[in-house]
């Protein structure tokens, strides 16, 4: 099954393919472990799941960026996961399993209305992470940009500055490694964010995660998205 859905999928859109994120938050983040499923059951364990799920996609898809994607982030609370992708990580690289990239979704939380004081209580030891990362030969990937408004006034105008000094904030730290090529968003217009499903302020105001607000018109996490690539150092 796995190698069937793999296969089919690559033949399918082919070198439309060019990242591909083979295997999605296999990690737990309450213990570091990996998920047991009915997969890895039958095949004996997770990491032999992983592992074909990968050498499958570099046999049909060798011209495409394998990542391993997860949502491991730099806010308080996340060092168990962390260490679990971490661990994850280091065995691909032992094991000779074709792992290009890691995929950072990016589903970020807002701590308030001073996002450089909040910038700076993370940016440590979420460096650290990402220089553990980067040291094993990974490239980064953002894959599901998007910035939960927690904390913030409703009032539109406070809030959305708010939201795009976090988003440039978290750019620049990111955009500061060369591996980093690719920047997804999550949605592009409020309109339509899983987040107002998910997570529904106390307020009732409606959520403003997207750089496009609901009537499709650029909001300042727009400016701060363009910003942040203008002013990042050159890829090679």
């Amino acid at each position: 099954m796995l190698i069937d859905h793999i296969t089919t999928v690559c033949r399918r859109y082919g070198t439309r393919i060019r990242s591909y994120d083979v295997v999605n938050e296999a990690v737990d983040p309450k213990d570091a472990s990996l998920y047991q499923t009915a997969l890895s059951r039958a095949l004996g364990s997770p990491e032999a799941t992983l592992d074909l799920a990968f050498h499958t996609a570099r046999r049909v898809a060798p011209h495409a960026q394998l990542v391993y994607n997860d949502y491991m982030s730099w806010e308080p609370g996340n060092a168990t996961h962390r260490a679990g992708v971490l661990k994850l990580l280091e065995g691909f690289k032992a094991r000779g399993v074709p792992v290009d990239a890691l995929g950072v979704q990016s589903h970020l939380v807002t701590q308030g209305i001073d996002a450089r004081a909040t910038i700076a209580g993370l940016e440590g030891e979420w460096r650290r992470f990402l220089d553990a990362v980067t040291a094993m030969g990974y490239g980064l990937v953002i894959t599901e940009l998007d910035v939960r408004d927690n904390a913030l006034p409703a009032d539109f105008t406070v809030r959305d500055q708010a939201v795009a000094d976090f988003t440039r904030g978290y750019l620049d730290v990111m955009l500061a490694y060369p591996q980093l090529r690719d920047v997804l968003l999550w949605g592009m217009t409020d309109r339509y964010s899983w987040i107002e499903g998910f997570e529904p302020r106390k307020d009732k105001a409606r959520r403003r995660p997207c750089p496009y607000d609901a009537a499709f018109k650029p909001k300042p996490m727009y400016t701060a998205i363009a910003t942040a690539l203008a002013a990042a150092p050159p890829r090679t």
